[in-house]
C-alpha cells in the first residue's frame, strides 16, 4: 500500500511538465521551431465541452487564464488515459498583474459530479473515469464557479529526466526526514536531482499533514522547477519534446502555448499557491474529504482574484459540512456508526452534510 501511495506523487510532480513548456519562453532557434511544433501539437486533444470564455480572445488580448492539470492513476507509460486522477491543480497565469497561482484540489473531495447524481456523492477523482476531461472540467467549475480555459492530462513518468535537464532544483525543506534513502533538513537549502526531489516529494506517512503535507512539498517542487524555467533552452530539443508528447494530452495547441510564453512569463517570477483544505469523513462507504462552505468560497475567491474576476458565490455541488460546532460533534460520533454514509448515500441533507448553498 505505501508502495502504491508513493506512485501518486511522481504524478503530481509530472504535472510540472506542462508548466516548464507554458513558461518556458521561445528561447529556441528557429530551425527547430517545426519539429518542435508538429511533437508538440501531437498531444492535442479537446475537452469536448462549450468553453466558458472565448479562450481564443482571452489569448490574444493577453487576458488572464486559467489550466487544469491532471494526472492519471493507470499504468505508467504508453496507458491509454483511462482511469481516475489521482492529482488536479488549477492554475491561473495572469500578464496583467504578473502573477500566478497554483491551487491543489484533493482527490478525495466529496462532491455530487454532473450526469451522475445516483452514484453521489463521489470522489472528484471519478470524474475523469466517467466521463473523461468533459466531465472534470464540468465538475471543477461547477464547485468553484471558476472558468476552466484548458486543460492537460499528463502520464506519470519523465519528472525525474526534466529536474536533471534544468541540472537540479534548490529546495529549503519545511520538514526533516529521511526518505529512500535520502536525509532532509528543516530549513537547510538543499539542492536536489530528479530522484532526490521525488523522494522529498513522495514522502506521506511521516508528515503530521499527512496527504496535505505532501501537496505542500509537491507545490514547492513546481514551483522551484518553474523558477528554473530560464534553462529551457537545455530542455526544448526534439527528443525531450517528442518525449513529453507521449506523456501528456491536452487542448493546449503549440501557438496557445507560444502565446502565453510570450505573455506570461514575467508571471512566473511572482508565484502564490494554495489547496482546498477539507475532513476525512466515511461517505458511501469511502474515505472522502468534506468541506466547509467558507473554504470552499476562500479558493474560489482565490483563483478568481488570480484571474482578475469579480466576486462570485463559490459553486453547488460540493459536499460541504457545517461550520456548527454541535454538528461537527454529532459528525464525530455518528460516522464509527455509518449514520452519515447512509445519509449522503440517499441523496437527503441533515445537520452535518449539506450539496451546494
Amino acid at each position: 500500500m505505501h508502495r502504491r501511495k508513493g506512485k501518486y506523487i511522481i504524478r503530481n510532480i509530472v504535472l510540472t511538465l506542462i508548466l516548464v513548456l507554458i513558461v518556458g519562453g521561445v528561447a529556441y532557434g528557429m530551425s527547430r521551431y517545426r519539429s518542435i511544433k508538429s511533437s508538440v501539437n501531437s498531444s492535442f486533444n479537446a475537452s469536448g465541452i462549450t468553453k466558458e470564455r472565448d479562450v481564443n480572445k482571452q489569448l490574444a488580448d493577453k487576458k488572464p487564464i486559467s489550466i487544469l492539470l491532471l494526472g492519471t492513476d493507470t499504468g505508467a507509460l504508453g496507458r491509454s488515459y483511462k482511469g481516475r486522477t489521482d492529482s488536479m491543480m488549477v492554475v491561473t497565469l495572469n500578464p496583467t498583474t504578473n502573477k500566478t497561482t497554483i491551487t491543489s484540489v484533493p482527490r478525495d473531495t466529496a462532491v455530487t459530479i454532473p450526469g451522475f447524481a445516483s452514484q453521489s456523492p463521489s470522489k472528484i477523482n471519478a470524474a475523469y473515469a466517467w466521463g473523461q476531461a468533459k466531465t472534470t472540467i464540468g465538475t471543477v467549475q461547477k464547485m468553484l464557479n471558476i472558468p476552466i480555459d484548458f486543460y492537460a492530462l499528463i502520464n506519470m513518468g519523465g519528472m525525474e529526466k526534466v529536474i536533471d535537464q534544468v541540472n537540479g532544483v534548490d529546495v529549503t525543506p519545511t520538514l526533516g526526514f529521511t526518505y529512500e534513502g535520502y536525509t532532509f533538513k528543516k530549513g537547510i537549502k538543499t539542492h536536489m536531482n530528479g530522484k532526490k526531489a521525488l523522494a522529498y516529494s513522495r514522502m506521506r506517512y511521516d508528515d503530521p499533514d499527512n496527504d496535505y503535507g505532501r501537496q505542500k512539498r509537491q507545490r514547492t517542487v513546481l514551483m522551484a522547477l518553474v523558477k528554473k524555467s530560464g534553462s529551457i533552452s537545455t530542455l526544448l530539443n526534439q527528443s525531450f519534446i517528442s518525449s513529453l508528447a507521449k506523456q501528456t494530452q491536452t487542448d493546449l495547441t503549440f501557438d496557445d502555448l507560444t502565446s502565453l510564453a510570450q505573455n506570461c512569463r514575467s508571471a512566473t517570477k511572482n508565484l502564490k499557491e494554495t489547496h482546498l483544505q477539507g475532513t476525512g469523513k466515511e461517505l458511501n462507504d469511502q474515505s472522502m474529504e468534506v468541506m466547509k462552505k467558507s473554504e470552499l468560497q476562500r479558493v474560489t475567491n482565490f483563483i478568481r482574484n488570480g484571474l482578475s474576476l469579480s466576486y462570485k458565490k463559490t459553486g453547488s455541488i460540493a459536499v460541504f459540512s457545517s461550520t456548527n460546532s454541535k454538528s461537527k460533534r454529532r459528525s464525530s460520533s455518528s460516522s464509527s456508526t455509518g449514520t452519515n454514509a447512509t445519509t449522503a448515500n440517499s441523496g437527503t441533507n441533515n445537520s452535518d452534510y449539506g450539496y451546494g448553498y
